[in-house]
């Protein structure tokens, strides 16, 4: 999306410096290797729009937006140690190119440094920002810690799926849009506002993600098709097609083993997600959600244009392929 690149520029520069240590090398060099691993990075780039978008500095906005996106690589480091996961982005995982306890480590480093980049704002703006780094980041934890939990349940509920891709990814989305109105002095109802529009998007997002790891294209995703039917990841698709499905039973006990070659699983998997309507159903509420944001969207105060600009990167955003 063109809108975007301007901003994915400038932040791809400052993340190139954003990491000066040299040593210890085991430390700092896989923290360097996930951030030129490139991405998306969507929310340090919905930071810094929100704040333009509010009339804010773009350079004033870029700590809190660096810090964002060291942050969500930090969680990626751990998430993917524990998934056991091979690639992000396509390439090798940090704990598959060195190993677990240099992951962990590497990772928590990262987490210091991105808090440390809030300490440039001023005393007002940095317990602001601060406050809502720190709430977010818990959050993102139990979001992880409901994620771990339902592997081990067989009466997970979609309310409770839905409160953990909230958690787990959501919260963060809005956080960072939340973050650019901070810097940019706009007012409590739409720094408020921002954030729920951000929030909603981000469930969306999450929904898509599981939809493409199911569906996706492999040349394109970055990421194993079929991650989550291999780990046995009760995901929006898994839940609703237990509701809707005849082979509820062969669904349940496809999800009870780990075979050692998992692609007869997964296209067994894929097939019932589509016979059950459970693929359909995810699209639907992948719809229902942007609408959602998109009408919260309207009781904000920014201009015309810059709210068609969001509701434009949010019908972007869901037709993506990666």
């Amino acid at each position: 999306m063109e809108l975007l690149k301007v901003y994915q520029k400038s932040l791809s520069d400052r993340l190139q410096t954003v990491v000066s240590q040299e040593e210890p090398a085991q430390l700092y060099e896989p923290i360097k290797y996930i951030l030129q691993l490139g991405g998306k990075r969507l929310r340090p780039t919905l930071t810094l729009m929100t704040a333009d978008f509010f009339g804010g500095n773009g350079d004033r906005a870029m700590n809190a937006a660096l810090a964002v996106e060291l942050f969500h690589n930090f969680s990626l480091i751990h998430d993917d140690i524990m998934d056991n996961a091979p690639l992000r982005r396509g390439k090798e995982t940090v704990h598959e190119k060195w190993d677990v306890n240099t992951g962990i480590l590497s990772g928590d480093a990262m987490l210091i440094l991105a808090y440390r980049l809030f300490e440039d704002y001023e005393p007002e703006m940095f317990r602001k920002l601060a406050k809502l780094f720190s709430k977010t980041a818990i959050e993102v934890c139990e979001g992880q810690q409901y994620d771990v939990d339902f592997e081990e349940r067989d009466d997970v509920t979609i309310a409770e799926y839905i409160k953990m891709i909230d958690y787990k990814t959501a919260v963060l989305v809005g956080a960072a849009m939340k973050m650019g109105a901070i810097v940019a002095d706009a007012s409590e109802s739409c720094q408020e506002g921002i954030y729920e529009f951000g929030r909603n998007l981000g469930i969306a997002f999450q929904l898509q993600d599981d939809y493409l790891d199911a569906f996706g294209d492999p040349k394109n995703f970055g990421k194993q098709v079929g991650g989550d039917i291999i780990a046995n990841k009760k995901t929006f698709l898994y839940l609703k097609a237990l509701e809707g499905s005849s082979d509820s039973r062969a669904l349940r006990n496809l999800f009870s083993i780990t075979p050692e070659d998992p692609s007869d699983k997964i296209e067994t998997v894929k097939g019932i997600y589509v016979s059950s309507g459970a693929a359909h159903a995810t699209e639907e509420e992948i719809e229902r959600y942007t609408k959602k944001a998109n009408t919260v969207l309207e009781g904000i105060e920014l201009s015309n244009e810059n709210k068609e600009k969001l509701r434009a990167f949010g019908a972007w955003l869901m037709k993506r392929s990666v």
